[in-house]
């Protein structure tokens, strides 16, 4: 599949164009990450102020969505052209990390449409030569605990793995491994508080990002996270093969075949 061919079938799909975030929404999360709130945060270390407005235009920039100030409700948008563009740079990190044989962490706070997309890239790098970081399963964190999902790291919690966006479960990952005198990632791939987290305790980062998610844009345009993908983050997880075939092959990265486990969670 080639770029163009990518863009058109994320925007059939309303993983771009016409996503099912609202503009309200958007522009409410905006206002809550400059408040520091702590499910909008990310973890993300702020080295500059940030005006509203100097995020408005930042996520049109970076995502593609309105930039109609005036348009306060109803739908938005992400480019597919902004989303394929940063696929491109994310194949090309991950490719060259994966080849090196590095130690590469994946993450996900949002499970139900992400965990087979970075279970699927951590297999292919492992068969590649790289190194799935492997965090001691267990620690607890809320009322449940971190567990280590086909290679990813998740927040577990009454039987169920929970969407979040907060980023203390990669604070207790990362000291978990350091505690223990483990070797760090060279490369973390991750979403949400995960991600924002993992930059701004200074790891090399890419991964991906809604257009309701201010945080890990600004971690990016600040020079933190390497690489944020635009695209909404829950659809149907069987919606991303076409993404995640088009990341490995320009990755040069071994393509993978979907297991039993990966299509019971799509």
């Amino acid at each position: 599949m080639n770029p163009t061919e990518l863009a058109e079938y994320l925007d059939s799909v309303r993983i771009t164009g016409l996503v099912a975030t609202p503009r309200q929404d958007n522009l409410r999360h905006m206002r809550l990450f400059l408040e520091g709130d702590e499910n909008l945060e990310f973890g993300v270390r702020r080295t500059r102020e940030w005006t509203f407005d100097d995020v408005f235009d930042l996520m049109h920039q970076r995502t593609g969505t309105s930039a109609d100030r005036g348009h306060t409700q109803g739908q938005d948008t992400i480019d597919a052209g902004k989303c394929v563009a940063a696929l491109d740079r994310f194949a090309d990190r991950l490719g060259a990390s994966a080849l090196r044989g590095e130690r590469i962490l994946f993450a996900t706070g949002h499970p139900a449409g992400l965990l087979p997309v970075h279970a699927a890239f951590a297999r292919s790098a492992a068969a590649a030569g790289a190194t799935v970081v492997e965090v001691p399963e267990g620690r607890r964190f809320g009322a449940g605990d971190i567990r280590q999902v086909f290679g990813v790291l998740v927040w577990h919690q009454h039987g169920g793995l929970m969407h979040t966006h907060l980023p203390e479960p990669m604070r207790l990952s990362l000291d978990t491994l350091a505690g223990e005198g483990r070797a760090m990632p060279d490369l973390v791939v991750a979403d949400h508080g995960w991600a924002g987290q993992a930059a701004s305790s200074g790891f090399p980062t890419i991964g991906f990002a809604d257009c309701n998610d201010p945080g890990l844009f600004v971690s990016e345009a600040q020079g933190q996270v390497e690489v944020a993908v635009p695209l909404d983050d829950n659809v149907c997880p069987g919606l991303y093969g076409p993404l995640i075939d088009y990341v490995l092959e320009r990755a040069g990265l071994p393509p993978v075949e979907a297991t039993a486990a990966d299509r019971s969670v799509s």
